[in-house]
């Protein structure tokens, strides 16, 4: 994205709360108010730096502390492959890549339906 004088670079929520993505509610509530704790402009004299990464820290958990919103963040969220780690990718999208459906697969594959048509009949 770029707005004609700044690059805008999609925040990745995740990493901005140090958190797995598969993170429970839990872990993603402590780690927010770990960081707020650290990052809280009160703490460093109002520094223009620490303010703006606190904001982050505010935009991060507004999104993934709701439920619906992680669900459209996940969904429609930042996809930039080329900026995660093979590691990072697997558990970013494991979800989509372990579940069939996550692919838009039905469970029964159009190659398996045959072979479940003829077990069907040797039962009968």
């Amino acid at each position: 994205m770029d707005d004609g004088k700044h690059k805008i670079i999609p925040k990745d929520y995740y990493k901005v709360l140090e958190v797995e993505y598969d993170a429970t509610d839990d872990n993603i509530r402590f780690n927010y108010r770990k960081l707020a704790l650290k990052w809280h402009p009160d703490k460093h004299k109002g520094d223009i730096a620490v303010t703006a990464k606190f904001q982050e820290i505010n935009e991060a958990y507004t999104v993934l502390s709701d439920p619906d919103k992680r669900l459209e963040y996940d969904l429609n969220g930042n996809y930039e492959i080329d900026k995660y780690t093979l590691g990072e990718y697997l558990s970013r999208f494991k979800g989509m890549i372990l579940t069939c459906n996550g692919l838009g697969i039905s469970h029964t594959s159009i190659r398996s339906q045959p072979l479940m048509e003829l077990k069907d009949l040797k039962e009968k």
